[in-house]
């Protein structure tokens, strides 16, 4: 399954295209095949789930050819889909439903995390900590249902044939404590033992030492997802505070793409990034003991 997010995305690009080709108005197109005007837009936006019917008037209209209506229909009808997430949106957190949808399908994740270490790696202590630690008053999120969504999202992108997961840790992340020291130096040590074992796992530490080239210090955490058609967008997601800023078209994502090469470059080796995290652990341990 591809994410339904980011075929949508697709969708828009492919009907704009046809009608900009077509030298049709959004209002004439929705006129043609009975439509309102709104619903072009949100088409266009990627912002709902299409309707079949509506997309086949649209591809009679402009007299696609065989290959390309079964291209496009394929898009259509996956980006209907629904997945494992949608029926627990409300109980595992927007956010986190969003994240999952994105995960879906992606061939690579790369992620840059600035001040927690990567909730794809997190054990359930780790998890647990945080979710109590951010949950806010008006939270309408079910605790467990988060903790087990977490878990499944771990699954999915573990699974034979999942995607190349990438992540590049700030020392920040590593020294600053978000968790109980006990919980952090275990979850340090399943981050170095999921190194170790893990072929399609790279981890990277940022140091903050690190001299980054044209000092492109990173402002936030951030995620990129590619997926198996070349032509489907690739998509950075931007960690704030309250929302998640989803980004797909070229001239942001680029940014953020030649932002990561940056930070690879100016981040320890791999092997000696487990080694650092390693050393962290124990010390951790150690100094938890001795107080």
């Amino acid at each position: 399954m591809i994410s339904p997010f980011v075929r949508r995305r697709r969708l828009a690009t492919e009907l704009i295209a046809l009608r900009e080709a077509h030298g049709v108005s959004a209002a004439r197109l929705a006129t043609d095949i009975g439509v309102a005007r709104q619903r072009i837009s949100r088409l266009e936006n990627g912002h709902v789930a299409p309707d079949l019917d509506e997309i086949m008037r649209i591809l009679e209209l402009f007299q696609v050819n065989e290959q390309r209506w079964q291209q496009i229909m394929t898009i259509a009808r996956e980006a209907q889909e629904r997945g494992w997430w949608a029926k627990f949106a409300d109980e595992m957190g927007a956010r986190q439903a969003l994240y999952a949808n994105l995960e879906a399908g992606a061939s690579q994740i790369r992620e840059y995390q600035m001040v927690y270490l990567p909730g794809l790696l997190q054990t359930p202590s780790y998890t647990e900590c945080r979710i109590n630690m951010d949950r806010t008053e008006d939270a309408t999120y079910n605790l467990s249902r988060a903790s087990e969504a977490r878990a499944g999202r771990q699954r999915m992108v573990e699974r034979p044939g999942g995607p190349i997961y990438e992540v590049i840790i700030d020392e920040l992340a590593v020294r600053r404590f978000a968790a109980p020291p006990p919980v952090v130096a275990d979850q340090l040590d399943h981050i170095v033992h999921a190194g170790h074992e893990r072929e399609t796992l790279v981890v990277r530490v940022l140091p903050l030492g690190a001299q980054i080239r044209n000092h492109s210090v990173p402002r936030s955490a951030f995620f990129m997802y590619r997926y198996p058609d070349p032509e489907d967008p690739i998509v950075v997601a931007v960690d704030t505070v309250t929302d998640d800023l989803v980004l797909t078209q070229p001239p942001s994502v680029d940014r953020y793409v030649q932002l990561y090469d940056l930070l690879v470059e100016a981040a320890l080796r791999p092997d000696d990034s487990l080694d650092f995290l390693a050393t962290v652990a124990e010390e951790t341990r150690r100094n938890g003991n001795n107080g």
